[in-house]
C-alpha cells in the first residue's frame, strides 16, 4: 500500500526502481528525482548545478504534507528540475547520510527534523538547510517558489560565495565532530540526574515543554540511579512518566503500541506514526518498572505493546517491520480518531456512559484542526485515572471492571480494523530488530511467556540469514530481494545488545559466541584507533563528506555508548578483562563530551554505572529444564537487578561449551539438593547455594563502590 498522495500523470522517475517505501511514495512525482548515489552527483558536476537533497521517512506526516504541496505540484517541480539535480533519501535506509546533513541543518538553523531539506554543491557540501518548506511563504517560513529563484540567482551570479560558504560550513562540521578533550567524570551520574530533574514535568511526566518525546534511555538511567543510590525521586519521575504516557493519547488505547511523540505537554495529541524502536525500548522500560515496583499496570502495558508488535509489525519470515504511518486516506490520525456517536453506537446502552466517561469522549471532540485550531468533533481516547481507580467510582471490583473494559475495547478494535489502515513501512532494519530482540527476550524472562523467546529467535535467524553478506558482515536494511546496504555502528551495537539479552534467557551459547564474533568485527571495522570511540560508518565503506562519531542519545541510544555497555556485559559473561578495558577506553574517549551535557548521554550513564560498581554474576548449574533449575531462574527474573550477568551451566554435561567461552565456570558443579547458584561479586565467588532465596540475599548485598557516590 503506497502513500495516499494523488498519483501524477507524469511518467515514473528513477525512484520507481528503489526498494524503500518512502522513495516509492515519490516515484510518480513530476520532480526528476535521483536516489542518493554517484549518478546524481556526476550529473550535477557535468551540468554545474547544485543538488537539492530531501530526506524523510515513510511514516512522517510533514514529509507527506511537503510532498502534497510541493513535490506533486507542476510549478514547483518545473523549477526544481530547471535549477537542481534533486536527490531523495530515506533517513531510515541511509542513516549515514541523514546524520551528516542533519548535523549541518542544526548548525545552520539551530534546529532539525524531517522532512530535511539541504542544498549542496556538486561535491556534496551543504550551503543551505531547512526542514519543512511550504509551496509559498507562510508563517515565517520561506516557500519553495521563493527559495528556488533565490538559489538560482545566487548560483548564477555569486556562485563563489555559495562555494565558500559550503567550505566554511564543512570545516565547522568537522570542528563540531572533534572530540572534546578528556575530562574527569567521577560523580557525573549525580549531575545527569540533577539536569533531568530540572527538566522534569512533575505534574505530567516527561522532560522539557511540548513537544514531548518518550526518551526511554532517560527513564532506564533513572531506574538504575534509584536502584543504586536509593533516591525515591528518581523512581517517582519514572512512574509519573509511565503512568501519564499509558493514560494519554500517545498510547493507542484501542490497538496498543505508542505513537511517536506528543505535540502537547499532556501526552494527549500525538503525531500518530508508530516506530518499531519506540515499541521495543518502551516495552523494556515498562518491564523494568514492573520488576522494580511490582505494579501490574506496567506488566500489562509491556505485554500489550509486545502483542501489538507481534500482531502488526512482524514479517512472516520473523523480522520486524520499521513503522506505521501517521496518515490514512490523506489525513493524519484518521485511523485512530473517534466521534462520540460512533462510539456510543458500538456499545450496549449500559456500557456507553461509563466508557465515554472513562476515555473522556465528548461531542465536541478533543482533536483540533491543525490549520484552524478548531475542534473537529473527533476524539483521541485517553484516561484521567487508572482502571482500578475508575472501577471504584462505579462501585465495581477492579477485576469485574477490567473484563467489561476489555469487552468494550474489543468491539472498538474490531470496528476500527475495517477502516483503511495507515501505510506500513515493511523494510527490515538490523539495528531496530536488535532492540526488539532485547525487548522480547526480557519479556520472556520477566513475564514467563515462552512465545516471546521464540519470536526473538526467529528475528535472530532472519538477521543471520538475510542481513549478512557473503563475508559474514552485517547489513543494515532489507526490503524484498536484492543487495542490502552495509551495516553501520548502530546495527552492530543494537543487534549485539539483543543477542546478549537473548542469551541470558535462552542460554544459547551459539548466540553468545555470535555476539563475541560480531563485537570483534565491530572493533575491526569501526574503531577510531587514533582518538578512541567508534565511527558510525565502517573504514571500508562509501563515506559521506565526513565520518560521524556520536556520544549523545537520540530516539535510540548512542551506538558508542551501547557498544561500551555491550563490551562490559560480554566481559562479565566471559571473564575477559580485555573487553572491559576496551569499554573504559570508549568511555574515556567521550568523557569530555559526556561532561559537557551528561543528561544527553543517558546510555553512557548506564555504562558508567556498570563500571563504577563491582560486577555481579550468577551462574546457575542444574539439569536442563529441571523444576529446580527453572524455579531458580524465575526467582532471578522477579528481582530488579539491572547490572546482573546471568549464566547457565548444564549439570549433565561434563564439558559444556559455556566452560570454553567462560572458563571461570569450568569447575562449577551442582551440589546435592538440586540446582545450584554461584554468586560472584567483583570477580570473587561466594560459596554455592541451592536455596533460591539465599541466592537473592547474596545478590542484593551492598557491593563495594556503592557508598562512594561515584
Amino acid at each position: 500500500m503506497m502513500s495516499e498522495n494523488p498519483i501524477s500523470s507524469a511518467p515514473p522517475n528513477r525512484l520507481i526502481h528503489e526498494k524503500s517505501p518512502y522513495l516509492q511514495q515519490h516515484a510518480k512525482n513530476p520532480v526528476d528525482w535521483y536516489p542518493w548515489g554517484e549518478e546524481a552527483f556526476a550529473k550535477a558536476r557535468a551540468e554545474g548545478k547544485p543538488v537539492f537533497l530531501s530526506i524523510g521517512y515513510s511514516a512522517c506526516h510533514w514529509c507527506h504534507v511537503m510532498a502534497h504541496e510541493s513535490f506533486e505540484d507542476a510549478e514547483v517541480a518545473a523549477l526544481m528540475n530547471e535549477v537542481f539535480i534533486s536527490v531523495k533519501a530515506d533517513r531510515e535506509e541511509r542513516p549515514d547520510i541523514d546524520k551528516v546533513y542533519m548535523t549541518a541543518c542544526q548548525l545552520l538553523t539551530g534546529t532539525g527534523g524531517w522532512p530535511l531539506t539541504v542544498i549542496l554543491t556538486p561535491e556534496g557540501l551543504p550551503f543551505y538547510a531547512a526542514t519543512y518548506l511550504p509551496k509559498n511563504n507562510a508563517s515565517g517560513r520561506m516557500g519553495m517558489l521563493e527559495l528556488i529563484p533565490l538559489v538560482r540567482n545566487i548560483w548564477s551570479s555569486r556562485r563563489n560565495d555559495a562555494l565558500n560558504a559550503a567550505e566554511e560550513i564543512s570545516k565547522e562540521l568537522k570542528r563540531f565532530e572533534r572530540q572534546t578533550p578528556a575530562a574527569d567524570i567521577s560523580g557525573i551520574s549525580k549531575r545527569a540526574y540533577d539536569e533531568l530533574a530540572d527538566m522534569f514535568d512533575h505534574d505530567r511526566g516527561g522532560f522539557l515543554p511540548a513537544p514531548k518525546f518518550p526518551l526511554p534511555w532517560h527513564l532506564l538511567f533513572l531506574l538504575r540511579y534509584w536502584k543504586r543510590f536509593g533516591d525515591d525521586r528518581a523512581l517517582e519521575m519514572v512512574e509519573t512518566t509511565l503512568r501519564c504516557m499509558r493514560q494519554g493519547g500517545i498510547y493507542d488505547q484501542v490497538g496498543y503500541g505508542f505513537h511517536r511523540y506528543s505535540t502537547d505537554d499532556r501526552w494527549l495529541v500525538p503525531h500518530f506514526e508508530k516506530m518499531l524502536y519506540d515499541q521495543a525500548q518502551l516495552a523494556l522500560v515498562y518491564l523494568e518498572a514492573y520488576q522494580a515496583t511490582g505494579r501490574i499496570i506496567y506488566r500489562q502495558t509491556a505485554s500489550d505493546v509486545l502483542a501489538y508488535v507481534l500482531r502488526d509489525m512482524t514479517s512472516p519470515e520473523g523480522g520486524f517491520y520499521t513503522a506505521e504511518d501517521a496518515d490514512s486516506e490523506g489525513r493524519e490520525g484518521k485511523f485512530y480518531l473517534w466521534r462520540y456517536e460512533e462510539v456510543a453506537g458500538l456499545l450496549d446502552r449500559e456500557d456507553t456512559l461509563w466508557f465515554l466517561k472513562f476515555y473522556r469522549i465528548d461531542q465536541d471532540g478533543n482533536f483540533r484542526d491543525e490549520s484552524t485550531g478548531r475542534k473537529t468533533g473527533m476524539n483521541i481516547l485517553h484516561t484521567a485515572m487508572a482502571a482500578a481507580e475508575f472501577a471504584g467510582t462505579l462501585g465495581l471490583p477492579p477485576e469485574e471492571f477490567e473484563k467489561k473494559l476489555e469487552a468494550a475495547r474489543q468491539r472498538l478494535f474490531t470496528y476500527r480494523s475495517r477502516r483503511v489502515r495507515p501505510q506500513r513501512d515493511d523494510k527490515i532494519l538490523t539495528d531496530w530488530n536488535g532492540l526488539m530482540i532485547a525487548a522480547l527476550s526480557e519479556g520472556a524472562r520477566v513475564l514467563g511467556v515462552s512465545t516471546y523467546l521464540e519470536h526473538a529467535k526467529a528475528a535472530i535467524d532472519f538477521v543471520c540469514s538475510r542481513l549478512r553478506d557473503s563475508r559474514g558482515r552485517l547489513l543494515h536494511c532489507l526490503r524484498g530481494n536484492g543487495e542490502g546496504i552495509p551495516a553501520n555502528l548502530d546495527d552492530y551495537a543494537f543487534f549485539i545488545w539483543g543477542l546478549i539479552h537473548y542469551y541470558q534467557v535462552s542460554f544459547d551459547t551459539g548466540c553468545l559466541k555470535l555476539a563475541l564474533s560480531l563485537q570483534e568485527d565491530c572493533t575491526k571495522y569501526f574503531l577510531d584507533v587514533k582518538s578512541g570511540g567508534f565511527f558510525f560508518t565502517a573504514h571500508d565503506g562509501k563515506n559521506t563528506v565526513f565520518r560521524k562519531k556520536e556520544a549523545y542519545d537520540g530516539a535510540t541510544p548512542s551506538g558508542n555508548a551501547l557498544t561500551a555497555v555491550n563490551l562490559i556485559r560480554l566481559s562479565r559473561l566471559t571473564g575477559r578483562s580485555d573487553l572491559e578495558e576496551e569499554a573504559r577506553r570508549v568511555v574515556h574517549a567521550f568523557s569530555g563530551t559526556i561532561a559537557r551535557l551528561p543528561s544527553a548521554c543517558s546510555c553512557f550513564m548506564t555504562a558508567l554505572n556498570l563500571l563504577e560498581i563491582d560486577s555481579r554474576e550468577v551462574v546457575v548449574v542444574g539439569e536442563p529444564g529441571g523444576v529446580d533449575t527453572e524455579a531458580m531462574l524465575r526467582r532471578l527474573a522477579e528481582c530488579y537487578l539491572p547490572e546482573l550477568a546471568i549464566l547457565y551451566r548444564p549439570a549433565d554435561d561434563p564439558s559444556p561449551e559455556i566452560a570454553v567461552i567462560a572458563p571461570f565456570t569450568e569447575h562449577m558443579t551442582a551440589k546435592t539438593g538440586g540446582a545450584t547458584a554461584y554468586v560472584c561479586h567483583g570477580k570473587t565467588c561466594l560459596e554455592p547455594t541451592t536455596d533460591k532465596d539465599e541466592m537473592i540475599r547474596r545478590l542484593v548485598l551492598r557491593p563495594a563502590g556503592f557508598e562512594n557516590g561515584k
